[in-house]
């Protein structure tokens, strides 16, 4: 196998059509990057699950937490407007939007602090972005693009790339254990 360079004289694999999960062309400074931008993000969802269950004064009033009986989505879902507003008004409140939410913000969080199923957690949490996309429109300082759908790609660039979930984490242990699906 001939070894072709660029005109910078770095190595360059023949082969760049077979690269796997195991051989990519990130730097490793890139793969530690992408493992802390996964690390923030899962705390960012696993922050909002334990303020949102303890109430701890952040976005949830303690007499508003899940664990005082409050509900985790009426705050937000009951205030939409715009084109959608009937459709996430109507869920607000329901036990089992709840349940599924804040498994939903658990879940996700879990996978991207621990690297471990971070693709399906990314997925999960791209996916989530993209309901609370629908909730905010019409969008307040740019017609188009907001954090939300800013979240949503970010989650998307973690569930693509294996190194997001090998570097910081347990992305390699998990990979050596867990079905293919599940990484």
């Amino acid at each position: 196998m001939a070894e072709m360079t660029t005109r910078n004289d770095h190595v360059v694999h023949p082969d760049l059509h077979t690269l796997d999960e195991e051989r990519h062309l990130l730097p490793e400074a890139g793969g530690y990057a992408l493992g802390l931008l996964r690390l923030a993000f899962g705390f960012y969802f696993l922050w909002a699950f334990v303020d949102k269950l303890f109430g701890l004064g952040f976005a949830t009033p303690a007499e508003r937490a899940w664990l005082n009986g409050g509900s985790p989505t009426t705050g937000y879902l009951s205030g939409v407007e715009g084109p959608l507003a009937g459709f996430y008004t109507g869920m607000a409140g329901i036990a089992i939007v709840d349940w599924l939410f804040m498994l939903g913000l658990l879940g996700i969080g879990l996978t991207l602090m621990t690297g471990m199923g971070a693709r399906v957690g990314a997925l999960a949490g791209a996916l989530m972005y993209l309901f609370m996309y629908g909730a905010s429109l019409p969008t307040v300082t740019n017609p188009f693009l907001d954090d939300h759908l800013t979240g949503a790609l970010v989650m998307i660039v973690i569930a693509t790339i294996p190194a997001s979930w090998h570097y910081l984490g347990l992305g390699k242990i998990w990979k050596n254990v867990a079905p293919s699906y599940l990484r």
